[in-house]
């Protein structure tokens, strides 16, 4: 079954309202009322106790000490040696203590936190851009400093927005009373920003539309809903000119039609689940506001792309934290739980329900997250607790539209094996070279594994970026051929594509010859990856044709396991808390060796301690045609 392409434009957004209908329906900013602002007391003070409590702290701690300087030196730390994370981590530290003290002021009610909030916003409105290093690409002016004529909307900059926003939503008359200054001071910077370039620009990327505001045909990713969210907070909440509002809104359906519309009808994120976070659950935050924002008369949950789109999460689910993780999304994820929770109750899918309980029960992130997660969060909070919870082990899973398989033993267990493939191409979202790639876990522990990324640099966004040893398929389960790897492009993808699964296998075989550069001088590498549900077993097999004899193939296998020779041809496959494995290959064909690779990146370190270890089966001389099949099983159902 070869990939689903994106069903085309559908207009599942713009041909839910006309202009005239949204006129009629959208309700006027100053009768808006989402949520209790802080002067509402009694709504603040139903929260659970032990949820009060734990934010006054939070805002307490954020009380005292400085709040970070932002100085242009350090800005331009990533253009003159690629580091992003020394400014994003002062930046975000100021804007999560601005949330958190304007949570705390809200539940305590008391103007103990004003005088600091005032702090934060005053602080906030004097930087010159709103946004990361990263992504000043995005300015005439390209990367360095900021030019305060270009303002760029990024993502960071949007978010900000959003947290002024609901700021100004929560406290305005308490702002007020410190100086009228400070919410005219907040309109001011919203507007020229955020409000009047969003309105007035047709941004390529994110926005999908050309000069003339038509689609361009762009593939777009999590910055389409992620940054429409923040901006239809802020236009919501902030615009004052009705015209205008309704002209954002109306402008935000169809930017965010335009990343529908890149979607495959399955609902798959190419992106992997870490991001479907701000994808797929960015789209449900803004459906959510304009559900609020028109009383529900404007409602598409019924659309099946829609509950495509939220399912995915549930489907990617392994076990616990574990997820797959194709791209450069991590192994472990602490998806929201209480946006899924309330995703899965919109569309009616119990599945998806659970799953948010569970997780949000299990990572109870009552002081976290944005504000505008954190407060549909907290008004909730008392019924998700109260909500059916578990974790949704779904037997079978096959998107087409991304060509990526999942596979367990049985529905509702992690018992036994749970296996992952995708074919697709090498140049998605979020891409690594990986065509081919799958992974395996055992009773709900990584055995074969894809490694993820590291944390973000200069070079992971640009041209070096298959440089990272993480992005190559040499770091992959994949075969490297007389040294040559996969290489990037749309052009380098998997062809004749065909999945299958019955109650006793299931199966992904695909051809990934069109992944390699024709120096690798592959015609064809039929791949087959097959869980055997009858025998607990996972079944690899390649069979190739070269254009030439290569001197050397090597078949890596990536593993937080280590390796112990148990036999010829029988490599047992052991780490703590995961059940003892045995990988099975032919020792006439292969020499195994392995190498540990120490881990020091956190983002790594986070999903996989401090090591891992990389196995290579080297097969010689093999001749231009060959074939071969790994088996992993438990090693405790060994005969």
């Amino acid at each position: 079954m070869a990939a689903a392409a994106a069903a085309g434009p559908r207009e599942i957004l713009t041909g839910a309202v006309s202009a005239e209908k949204l006129a009629n329906i959208l309700i006027p900013r100053d009768k808006w009322h989402p949520y209790a602002t802080a002067a509402e007391r009694a709504a603040w003070e139903s929260l659970p106790a032990d949820a009060r409590s734990a934010l006054v702290a939070t805002g307490e701690q954020a009380l005292t000490g400085p709040w970070g300087t932002l100085p242009a030196t350090v800005f331009l730390e990533y253009k003159r040696v690629g580091n992003r994370s020394h400014y994003e981590a002062i930046r975000d530290g100021r804007r999560n203590r601005l949330r958190q003290l304007v949570v705390a002021e809200c539940v305590e009610g008391k103007g103990r936190f004003l005088d600091e909030i005032v702090n934060g916003i005053w602080l906030t409105c004097e930087e010159t851009w709103w946004g990361v290093p990263a992504h000043l690409n995005m300015q005439k002016a390209g990367p360095g400093l900021a030019d305060i004529t270009d303002p760029a909307i990024d993502l960071f900059a949007a978010e900000t927005s959003m947290l002024l926003g609901w700021t100004l939503y929560l406290l305005e008359p308490a702002l007020a009373k410190v100086s009228p200054l400070v919410p005219d001071r907040i309109h001011l910077e919203l507007d020229r920003r955020i409000l009047g370039p969003a309105l007035a620009r047709n941004t390529w990327s994110w926005m999908g539309l050309d000069d003339g505001g038509k689609p361009n045909g762009r593939s777009l990713n999590n910055w389409t809903p992620w940054i429409c969210s923040n901006w239809l907070t802020t236009a919501l909440i902030a615009e004052r000119d009705p015209g205008r509002r309704r002209a954002a809104v109306a402008k935000i359906l169809r930017v965010l039609d335009n990343f529908l519309n890149g979607y495959a009808d399955d609902g798959g994120c190419d992106e992997g689940p870490s991001y479907w976070n701000v994808a797929g659950g960015a789209l449900f935050d803004n459906l959510e506001l304009l559900y609020s924002a028109t009383d529900g008369k404007f409602d598409v949950y019924s659309k099946p792309l829609v509950g495509e789109i939220g399912r995915y999460v549930y489907r990617a689910h392994i076990a616990g934290d574990y997820y797959t993780n194709f791209a450069d999304a991590p192994a472990k994820v602490h998806i929201d739980g209480n946006m899924v929770w309330r995703y899965g109750r919109r569309i009616g899918d119990e599945k998806m329900a659970a799953l948010g309980a569970w997780a949000a029960k299990r990572h109870e992130a009552t002081t976290a997250g944005s504000l505008g997660r954190q407060l549909p969060r907290l008004f909730s909070l008392t019924e998700m607790r109260q909500a059916p919870a578990g974790e949704t082990l779904v037997r079978d899973v096959w998107l087409p539209g991304i060509q990526a398989m999942m596979a367990r033993i049985r529905e509702g267990s992690a018992e036994g094996f749970y296996l992952a493939a995708h074919g697709g191409h090498n140049a998605e979202s979020h891409n690594h070279n990986d065509v081919g790639d799958f992974v395996v876990y055992a009773g709900g522990k990584p055995v074969i594994i894809d490694v993820g990324v590291e944390t973000y640099s200069a070079k992971t966004f640009s041209a070096q970026r298959y440089e990272i040893w993480t992005m190559q398929s040499a770091y992959h389960n994949l075969p490297t051929i007389d040294g040559t790897m996969q290489a990037p492009g749309r052009q380098y993808a998997a062809r004749d594509v065909g999945y299958r699964c019955s109650d006793a296998t299931a199966e992904l075989a695909l051809d990934i010859a069109g992944a390699y550069p024709q120096e690798a001088g592959v015609k064809s590498w039929k791949r087959t990856l097959r869980l055997e549900r009858t025998r607990n077993l996972v079944e690899v097999r390649d069979q190739f044709a070269l254009a030439r004899a290569p001197k050397e193939i090597i078949l890596t296998l990536m593993t937080p396991c280590e390796m112990q020779p148990t036999g010829p041809g029988v490599l047992s496959l052991k780490a703590p808390e995961t059940p003892e494995v045995q990988l099975e290959f032919d020792s006439r064909v292969f020499q195994a060796s392995q190498e540990a690779i120490e881990i020091k990146d956190s983002r790594l370190r986070a999903s996989w301690g401090g090591r891992l270890y990389r196995i290579l089966l080297r097969t010689q001389n093999s001749g231009k045609a060959g074939a071969w099949t790994l088996r992993i099983r438990e090693a405790s159902k060994v005969q």
